[in-house]
């Protein structure tokens, strides 16, 4: 058993995953920003605890993972505001990072998405541009880190029944790219089990693979 922190639980994908990590005896804290949230998430089996990770400070973050052996940052702003889409996925983000460090916790997963880079491509104008900068600078901090970092760029999130079969590093990451919540729980339990995945940024959307294999494959 191995006590695991996920960084914003409540999203969709962060719930799926405590309900698997709990299913296979594994000890979940989920830490949230909203009390009125704690009933979600204890009813998937993890243990809930209120944490505004956008007004953290790194000491405060350290102290929260502290005794835990991984990170799974799940967390995000939710668009419409840049300048609070910077404060989280962005600088909280890499506050976590730092705080992880601190604590001694050297395995972290980062959930980001495909094609998430400096070289994005999206306009200035565009509303995702601040998501797309803040996930950029943040992954690129994680790669520099000691940490034992995996990366993962799901594509195109979507709500569909798990399947557990994905394709990884698609030709074509413009094409077909939708990506069940519930499928990238199944790649962040499995990675969590997978030291082959260390220092590795892996892109996947929904294919014909199962999970293990498809991330174990040369």
């Amino acid at each position: 058993m191995s006590r695991i922190a996920i960084i914003g639980g409540h999203g969709k994908v962060a719930l799926h995953l405590s309900r698997i990590l709990s299913g296979e005896g594994h000890d979940v804290t989920s830490f949230i920003r909203n009390p009125q949230h704690v009933a979600d998430v204890t009813e998937t089996g993890a243990s809930a605890e209120v944490l505004d990770v956008e007004n953290s400070t790194t000491a405060e973050l350290a102290h929260a993972l502290k005794g835990h052996d991984a990170v799974v940052w799940s967390a995000g702003a939710g668009g419409g505001n840049p300048d609070r889409t910077y404060a989280v996925d962005r600088d909280a983000a890499i506050r976590s990072m730092d705080a992880a460090a601190q604590a001694g916790v050297k395995r972290y997963v980062m959930v980001s998405y495909i094609g998430a880079a400096k070289d994005h491509g999206v306009p200035a104008d565009n509303p995702f541009f601040a998501y797309a900068e803040a996930k950029a600078a943040a992954d690129d901090y994680l790669r520099a880190t000691e940490l034992d970092w995996t990366v993962l760029g799901p594509g195109t999130l979507t709500n569909e029944p798990p399947t557990g079969l994905i394709r990884t590093d698609p030709e074509n990451p413009g094409n077909g790219t939708d990506t069940s919540r519930a499928n990238v729980a199944l790649v962040t339990a499995a990675v969590l089990e997978l030291p082959g995945t260390i220092h590795r940024t892996i892109a996947f959307t929904d294919g014909n693979k199962d999970v293990v294999s498809a991330l174990t494959e040369d």
